[in-house]
């Protein structure tokens, strides 16, 4: 038996009576219209066998080579964030999520058929680079990035410790072609940091506790539920949370977050979907440990996905202010499929909505009190908080070592103004004769 029919024989074994009667399918297609797949298996084994014949490097072409292509190649009429992974970008998947990798530090998704930064991480080379949420990477190592796939654009960008990648960039808020040359490094990432990034949970001024969640990882409500203790020990009365630039993360994560602030059995999320099993209600079951705590949180252009889960539920049930700019809006939903020898699907299988049934995707979250930064003062607040401040020439040193965060000082003088009226009303006249 020829590789041919043995071929055939397998898909007959898998589907059963496949090819009788294929003529009749085939004209069945071509005179109405009636989605019926069984032709089209037999023109997939024939352009199969065809290629691996007649092709001028046909000797090279492997039956898994030529099926994995045209699974890749079926998911290409899909959306952007849907992608057939084989055992090696899996890895990198599941890598993502325990908060460790070999790369530069960037979150990015297509946008307008190009690879668009949402969001990169602090501490990493791509943000002490420069890198902003919002540029499109045209070249990596000076071949063009405008019709590469986005996991092979992650392959692309990840590698070992120490090994280097060059990015071009264009810029939209500036009309810039940037280039980048960036070293890769382990990215170890923990989720959840302090305003200085040192772990020590200080409060601010007025006993404000600052918390800063970078994604949303394996061990993020861990993180949380750590710095919370720590900062209510040191007596907080009020809290930011600062969700600026976090490109989102594990759903139940996000579900936990907010079951800090929730009252149990309160929606979290919802999610909707074609299969019944994608039509879910995420419900809260909190303990209530911050019940009636003045929150604000913080939120702009990079904050996606997990993140717009925790502000809109947030939003919804009045638990918080959220302050800042309009978010990223990206809130479909992506089911990790694995299958046998280590393959999967990431398949976009429902879109998320807030409890008041708002659609989070192609629309974000609107903050209830817009602060805009300029992209100036965008870019000396990265650099303030890069520590590249050695490299600056002594003007722009002056300028950026002046750099205020306007969204921070806003949301601390709301929560200071919300304490002020926390305060017992006074009752009796003649104490402020008194005073």
């Amino acid at each position: 038996m020829n590789k041919r029919l043995l071929y055939a024989a397998v898909f007959l074994i898998l589907a059963g009576n496949l090819f009788v009667g294929t003529n009749v399918y085939l004209n069945a297609a071509q005179n109405n219209d009636q989605d019926d797949f069984r032709p089209y298996i037999r023109l997939f084994t024939d352009v199969v066998e065809t290629l691996r014949e007649r092709y001028v490097h046909g000797d090279e072409l492997t039956y898994k080579k030529l099926i994995h292509g045209a699974i890749e190649g079926m998911f290409a009429t899909l959306d952007p964030h849907s992608e057939f992974m084989n055992v090696e970008k899996y890895q990198h998947l599941k890598s993502d999520t325990q908060q460790e990798y070999g790369g530069i530090g960037i979150e990015i998704s297509i946008v307008d058929n190009v690879a668009t930064v949402v969001s990169p991480i602090a501490g990493t080379p791509a943000y002490k680079a420069g890198i902003l949420s919002g540029d499109r990477i045209v070249k990596i190592d000076g071949k063009g990035a405008e019709k590469v796939t986005l996991m092979e654009i992650v392959k692309l960008l990840r590698g070992k410790s120490n090994t280097k990648v060059k990015l071009g960039i264009y810029r939209p808020t500036t009309r810039e072609f940037l280039d980048f040359d960036l070293k890769r490094a382990v990215i170890e990432v923990g989720s959840v940091e302090d305003s200085k990034g040192e772990g020590d949970w200080n409060l601010l001024e007025n006993r404000i506790g600052y918390v800063r969640i970078k994604q949303f990882g394996e061990k993020t409500s861990d993180e949380l539920a750590t710095a919370l203790k720590e900062l209510d020990r040191k007596g907080m009365d009020s809290l930011i949370l600062d969700l600026r630039n976090n490109p989102g993360g594990l759903l139940d994560q996000a579900v936990k977050v907010c079951e800090f602030f929730v009252n149990k059995g309160k929606l979290i999320v919802s999610t909707k979907g074609r299969s019944r099993s994608a039509n879910e209600q995420y419900l809260s079951n909190g303990k209530e440990l911050y019940k009636g705590l003045a929150v604000v949180v913080l939120v702009n252009g990079g904050s996606a996905s997990a993140s717009e889960i925790v502000a809109g539920c947030l939003q919804d049930w009045s638990l918080a202010v959220i302050m800042g700019e309009q978010t990223f809006g990206k809130g479909s939903v992506q089911s990790i499929l694995p299958f046998e020898g280590g393959n999967a699907l990431r398949l976009t299988t429902a879109k998320y909505y807030t409890p008041s049934e708002r659609k989070i995707h192609k629309k974000g979250i609107t903050p209830d009190v817009v602060v805009v930064l300029d992209q100036q003062l965008r870019n000396d607040l990265r650099l303030k908080r890069s520590g590249r401040m050695d490299s600056l020439d002594q003007e722009i040193r002056k300028r950026v070592e002046k750099a205020e965060d306007l969204q921070l000082r806003r949301a601390k003088d709301l929560l200071k103004a919300m304490s002020i009226f926390k305060k017992p009303a006074i009752t009796n006249p003649d104490q402020l004769a008194k005073k």
